[in-house]
């Protein structure tokens, strides 16, 4: 679609295209009247297949409803020419020539003026009506409307009076700041680099939306808020963590002391006090992770699947766990590695022989996802056989989170073999921060690559800010990769 937007939506407005649009937001997508929803419940249902589901939407130019799963309205578009249709769930406009939903300032005027209306008459209706329009909505599958967010009045009166704001420009420098390293805590340095350039944490923490309960200056989420405000204030001069790094002993005395320390160690307990500290919507602490709707795990928590096949009777048990983070194998552990990506001519890899292609990222987690047979020696009781038998073990992501955080093990231990593996890979996923471990492991130093804007980065070193290619990136050797997820959906 082209900046100006849709050139379709042109066919569509003639004589009396606003009328007509009003009826379908009325009758079709808002359904206020208690007509409107039987009309809704009994005309709303796919042309094709007759399922009121599957994310139903409308032709606007002629009268045919069609399923977007089984894209049996893109047929109808196709056939008839039609391009054009509204999703009769949330009411936006699809336009089937720009394969995308598409934005018209006169036709959000009237979805916006239809949906007040709609609106206002729920808040007048008596209690048994309002309640018969909720369990209708909710059985066909209407209930759920995301609204756009508009400044209420004081929040207009705060911008009249402060109407000076910053610009950010191709050179901006504005998130850049950097760390006093307080002896030996670059570990914790760089994981507080990541953390403030996570685009969806920096927009929590800028926009006050922590409210704490918690005894004064005891809450690690209150911190960070004030370590946003610090790094996005336009200050240059490096910030001195002090405040931060107490409450990080003082909630994880294992990091206490001024020994250097594991980053991903840091980056897990640092996520699980965020956690700890964070209230959910309904005012409770949130100790669950698998219910919990605070910020950390709306953003950070993905859920890994176990599945278990009995080698007897081919049972499978399955469990879903949270997870902030993947831990994977590199090539050059002691333990075979999974074969390359296809088209490369590596095989398997042992020790320090490395193959003549380049592992991915995209191995790593193929070698994670891989069947694991656990034999003999670790039999599990099968549900099925009512018996220990062996079995097969296999991993795989059931939800993806926001940010996906992939630790490299590149430090093996065993009695015979302390080392650092080595590894090149190639980028195959869109990274905002890498963290990166120069040095042995019983000493060394971590920095962090930070991505500003759209493709400019920066290596983060304590103090020490300097401009980075991405050459420098790719070249890097990534300890923690931290990827963001493109695009983001309603659940």
């Amino acid at each position: 679609m082209s900046p100006a937007g849709c050139s379709h939506v042109n066919v569509f407005k003639v004589d009396n295209w606003k009328q007509n649009l009003r009826v379908i937001y009325q009758c079709f997508v808002w359904s206020g009247s208690a007509e409107t929803r039987k009309r809704k419940a009994k005309s709303c249902m796919c042309h094709m297949c007759g399922a009121h589901l599957n994310r139903l939407h409308s032709c606007l130019h002629c009268v045919f409803f069609g399923c977007f799963t089984k894209k049996h309205i893109h047929e109808h578009a196709k056939t008839k020419r039609h391009n054009l249709a509204i999703d009769l769930l949330y009411g936006g406009i699809y336009c089937f020539v720009c394969q995308d939903y598409i934005y018209d300032k006169d036709m959000e005027q009237i979805a916006k003026e239809e949906q007040r209306k709609i609106e206002t008459k729920f808040y007048q209706m008596p209690f048994s009506d309002v309640w018969n329009h909720i369990v209708c909505c909710s059985i066909l599958g209407i209930g759920e409307k995301y609204s756009t967010w508009e400044p209420t009045k004081r929040e207009l009166e705060l911008l009249r009076h402060n109407p000076k704001r910053r610009k950010i420009t191709a050179n901006c420098t504005i998130g850049l700041r950097g760390l006093i390293n307080l002896g030996n805590t670059c570990f914790m340095n760089c994981i507080v680099q990541a953390l403030t350039h996570t685009p969806l944490l920096r927009d929590f923490f800028l926009s006050d939306r922590h409210k704490c309960e918690m005894q004064a200056n005891s809450c690690l989420v209150c911190e960070m808020s004030q370590l946003f405000q610090e790094f996005y204030s336009g200050h240059r001069s490096p910030h001195i963590p002090f405040r931060l790094l107490h409450l990080v002993w003082t909630h994880a005395r294992h990091l206490a002391g001024y020994e250097q320390q594991d980053a991903h160690e840091f980056l897990i307990a640092a996520l699980d006090v965020l956690h700890r500290h964070c209230k959910d919507d309904n005012g409770k602490k949130a100790n669950n992770p698998n219910h919990c709707n605070c910020i950390i795990d709306q953003i950070f928590t993905g859920g890994l699947q176990s599945d278990v096949t009995c080698q007897v009777c081919h049972g499978v048990s399955t469990t879903i766990d949270p997870f902030w983070d993947i831990s994977l194998d590199l090539p050059g552990s002691s333990s075979p590695f999974w074969p390359l990506s296809p088209g490369s001519d590596g095989g398997v890899v042992n020790g320090e022989s490395h193959p003549p292609g380049a592992t991915t990222l995209t191995d790593c987690l193929r070698r994670f996802t891989r069947p694991e047979h656990l034999g003999s020696s670790a039999k599990i009781k099968c549900s099925g056989c009512h018996s220990y038998q062996e079995s097969t073990k296999q991993l795989t992501m059931k939800r993806l989170p926001i940010v996906a955080c992939f630790h490299l093990k590149r430090f093996e231990h065993s009695a015979k073999l302390r080392r650092k593996i080595r590894l090149r890979f190639k980028l195959v996923y869109s990274l905002f921060a890498v963290v990166n471990h120069q040095g042995t492991l019983e000493s060394g130093h971590y920095t962090t690559f930070i991505r500003q804007h759209k493709d400019q980065w920066f290596k983060c070193d304590d103090a020490i800010i300097t401009k980075a290619s991405i050459k420098d990136v790719l070249d890097s050797e990534g300890y923690l990769l931290f990827y963001h997820k493109q695009f983001l959906e309603y659940e």
